[in-house]
């Protein structure tokens, strides 16, 4: 698999980090973009020399075309994980307007440019794969973190479309919803009240090795729960009245 290259976003720091490093000991070849050139480092310390860095500011197309123009050149890209996002907690209109855009300007326009800018890298490969990095919060929309979730619902719908659109070009789109992770970014969000009811069961390394499973996967599903609590979450409102599942999802987030 040493001929295998991966790009992940958002790789200085947290799942991207830990993505990043079990794909290299997996004998891939890493590259990873991040505005965070200090984290960007350490990742590329903590792996050594299957890593590629790149400073990448998601939101910029120029930045994503000119990283994978180095990153493969004439070669095919195996893997994007869009993995880079961002995260405003509190009441909705507690949080600054240009916040709430600053998520949907990461979190859904920075998963399209990915796609798009590596749409012929991802041609060039014999069976080329995008996963997003999506979230529990895309089941129903989630309080407290009311913008995040519509981004993550914006990412189901990215995907869903696109597995389906580029089945033709022999691309797997898949995204990836897991619950609440301990990083960085939900350690500094304590009016995330769910997370107190819920608790924090996932690391890093835990979504990283659905990550790395689902790109070795022969045919994987188009969206993958992380954790059972996502699973029962999924099941249940699916199956009851939207008025029941909000009373079920507002009592989590009390």
């Amino acid at each position: 698999m040493s001929h295998r290259r991966v790009f992940i976003s958002g790789g200085g720091a947290g799942i991207g980090r830990a993505a990043a490093r079990q794909f290299a000991q997996a004998g891939w070849r890493v590259g990873i973009g991040d505005v965070d050139a200090e984290g960007l480092a350490e990742t590329r310390r903590l792996i050594g020399d299957h890593c590629d860095t790149f400073a990448l500011d998601v939101t910029q197309p120029d930045q994503w075309q000119a990283a994978l123009s180095t990153f493969c050149g004439d070669q095919g890209l195996d893997l994007l994980v869009n993995n880079a996002g961002v995260l405003s907690a509190g009441r909705f209109e507690t949080i600054p307007l240009n916040a709430h855009k600053r998520i949907v300007d990461i979190n859904v326009t920075g998963v399209i440019n990915g796609c798009h800018c590596a749409l012929p890298w991802l041609r060039k490969a014999p069976a080329g794969r995008v996963i997003n990095l999506a979230s529990a919060s895309a089941i129903y929309g989630q309080p407290d973190i009311a913008t995040y979730s519509a981004s993550k619902f914006a990412v189901r719908g990215l995907t869903e479309a696109l597995a389906i659109e580029w089945a033709a070009h022999g691309i797997q789109v898949s995204s990836l919803w897991p619950i609440f992770v301990r990083t960085a970014m939900v350690d500094n969000a304590p009016e995330m009240r769910a997370t107190r009811k819920l608790g924090v069961h996932l690391g890093p390394d835990d979504v990283a090795a659905v990550i790395l499973r689902t790109a070795t996967t022969k045919r994987p599903p188009v969206h993958i729960p992380v954790g059972p609590q996502v699973g029962l979450l999924r099941v249940a409102i699916g199956w009851i009245p939207d008025r029941l599942a909000a009373r079920l999802v507002a009592y989590f987030a009390a």
